[in-house]
């Protein structure tokens, strides 16, 4: 993999085109940084979680650790069997729920000013949030539903069931609209994977694996400065790319294979999430005929896109050009196995969902990936995805869709 033989020549412009040095040559750490979110920002966060927890009845928001603890509170601690959790009330200063050994590790990555309720390990963590709770006045709590059961099982014991409400609403309502400063992040991680993307077709050549390009992908994600290189990757070839999230095993490139290459990175929290299908190659008329027939579908989902418009016309749109153009309907193969896009932010899959049935209304700073993938069994699958934003007016790419089959970037 470290060099070309001799007599060489690139597949296409934009694929095979670069040797191994030369695609590390173009790595360096991203010049153009993103603002982190700033404090008033936090500040506006617990306000407006407020005001839903208002409408919905509850007294209490209790954030568990995960994607909402660092959105509230800036904690990107994931969930453990210990809890860690935000206690957000109607008044008063939000409530820290951490092990007393975790106090100094805490406090080096909270954001936002916050007391604390700490516990020893022969504690029961869920009597302080109770004890919170009636201290404050507080008699109902809504529970982010990304906790483990067992924290509603602990919960229970001190509050009651009848306490216990769903916090979905409040946290996506919170989470679904992005900020101009959520944006840029997101748009950082983005632009960072779309050269990681280009790169990688780059140094693509007969024989190359899966295996050599997820490394490669990995390390350049860690090169250009995302968290933690790549949060995922999806490298495929051939009849693969038509198990929409792979299949075990380590494959070598050969001429006339379709590649898929599904992966993304995280920039201070915030999500890319980018695929790109192309041939190594000369195409058949089939690969060419369910290429376009997808980059049309994905076209038709972004021009539905508009404040206003329910979740699921923009899958409807999409499934339509599908449908027109033979396959489906619905989810039947070929066609498309799944949903059109899904939101992203500080989760890699997160409200709203464009789907059947979500007739949730768009609005301006919603975040969706648009990938309407049209798999042909045991044969190939293609999918496109790129992210887009919804505007006052429509909806704004965070990354130029391919052009053709061949020339996978804009």
């Amino acid at each position: 993999m470290e060099h070309r033989c001799r007599g060489w020549r690139p597949v296409s412009r934009q694929i095979g085109h670069l040797t191994l040095e030369q695609a590390r040559a173009r790595l360096a750490p991203w010049q153009a940084q993103a603002a982190p979110i700033s404090a008033d920002e936090y500040q506006q966060r617990l306000e407006q979680a407020r005001a839903l927890m208002r409408q919905c009845g509850a007294d209490a928001l209790l954030v568990t650790a995960g994607s909402s603890l660092r959105y509230f509170a800036g904690v990107p601690w994931g969930a453990s069997e210990r809890l860690v959790a935000l206690l957000i009330t109607r008044i008063g200063e939000p409530v820290m729920v951490c092990p007393v050994f975790e106090e100094g590790s805490l406090d080096a990555v909270l954001r936002i000013p916050a007391d604390k309720r700490l516990w020893e390990e022969h504690e029961d963590p869920h009597a302080l949030v109770a004890d919170v709770m009636k201290a404050r006045g507080a008699r109902t709590l809504a529970l982010d539903p990304a906790a483990a059961f067992v924290v509603h099982t602990g919960l229970r014991r001190w509050l009651g069931a009848d306490a216990i409400s769903d916090a979905s609403d409040i946290i996506d309502g919170c989470r679904m609209c992005k900020s101009p400063a959520e944006l840029a992040l997101m748009q950082q991680a983005c632009d960072m994977t779309l050269l990681v993307q280009q790169l990688a077709a780059g140094i693509a050549h007969e024989g190359i694996t899966t295996q050599q390009l997820v490394r490669f992908i990995d390390e350049a994600h860690r090169a250009l400065g995302a968290d933690n290189g790549s949060t995922f990757c999806i490298v495929q070839f051939g009849h693969a790319t038509a198990y929409p999230h792979g299949i075990p095993g380590v494959q070598a490139l050969g001429e006339g294979e379709l590649v898929l290459i599904d992966t993304g990175c995280t920039v201070q929290g915030y999500h890319s999430d980018i695929t790109r299908t192309w041939i190594f190659g000369q195409p058949g008329d089939e690969q060419q005929r369910i290429w376009s027939l997808e980059r049309a579908a994905q076209q038709a989902a972004f021009d539905a896109v508009r404040p206003g418009v329910a979740c699921e016309a923009v899958d409807a749109a999409a499934r339509a050009v599908l449908q027109a153009g033979g396959l489906g309907p619905d989810y039947r193969l070929p066609g498309l196995p799944h949903r059109t896009g899904h939101g992203c932010g500080m989760a890699i899959h997160e409200a709203p969902y464009l789907v059947r049935g979500n007739r949730t209304a768009l609005a301006p700073g919603m975040c969706a990936s648009n990938e309407p993938m049209i798999v042909v069994p045991d044969r190939f699958g293609v999918r496109l995805e790129d992210h887009f934003h919804v505007t006052d007016h429509g909806a704004q790419w965070f990354t130029p869709p391919s052009v053709a089959i061949d020339v996978p970037f804009a």
